[in-house]
C-alpha cells in the first residue's frame, strides 16, 4: 500500500516510528510532515496528505498534530475524506469497519508512541464491513 503521511511540529517523533513500521510492513511512504519542533501550521501538513488520498495518490493517510483535532478538521474539509479523530485501537478498528475512514488522525499529546503505531497496523488492517454502513456512508458526503 501507498500512504501519505503529515505532522505538525508535535509529531516528529511519532511520524518516525509509524513511517519506518510502515516501511518495515512493505508499505511506501509520501512524507509530507516536518521533522522538527519548530513551530509550524498543521493545516500546511494536511491538505497535501489529503489531497494524495482524494485524489488516489495514496490508499490511506495518516496525520497527526498535538490534540489530532486541527490537523483532523483541516483533512475533512476535503470531499473525499472521511478521517477519524483514534486515541485508542478500539476506535481505529471501528473508523474503518463502520465508517470506511480513509485517514487516521493521531493527538500527539494524548497518546504514546507505541500506542500510535498500534493504532496506525490495527487502522490499514481493518476493512470495511459495508453492509448496513454503506448507507450511512454514503450520506456523510454532502454533495
Amino acid at each position: 500500500m501507498r500512504i501519505s503521511i503529515g505532522n505538525d511540529h508535535a509529531g516528529p517523533d511519532y511520524k518516525k516510528a509509524i513511517v519506518h513500521w510502515l516501511q518495515n510492513q512493505g508499505h511506501e511512504v509520501i512524507n509530507h510532515g516536518t521533522d522538527t519542533e519548530a513551530s509550524v501550521d498543521y493545516p500546511d501538513f494536511g491538505h497535501p496528505v489529503a489531497l494524495d488520498v482524494a485524489e488516489g495518490r495514496a490508499d490511506f493517510g495518516i496525520v497527526i498534530c498535538g490534540s489530532g483535532n486541527g490537523i483532523n478538521m483541516t483533512v475533512n474539509k476535503h470531499q473525499a475524506i472521511r478521517s477519524a479523530l483514534c486515541w485508542t485501537k478500539e476506535i481505529a478498528a471501528l473508523a474503518r469497519q463502520h465508517n470506511d475512514a480513509n485517514i487516521i488522525s493521531i493527538p500527539a499529546r494524548f497518546t504514546a508512541v507505541p500506542q500510535a503505531v498500534e493504532m496506525v497496523a490495527t487502522f490499514l488492517e481493518t476493512p470495511f464491513e459495508g453492509g448496513r454502513h454503506q448507507n450511512r456512508v454514503q450520506k456523510i458526503a454532502c454533495s
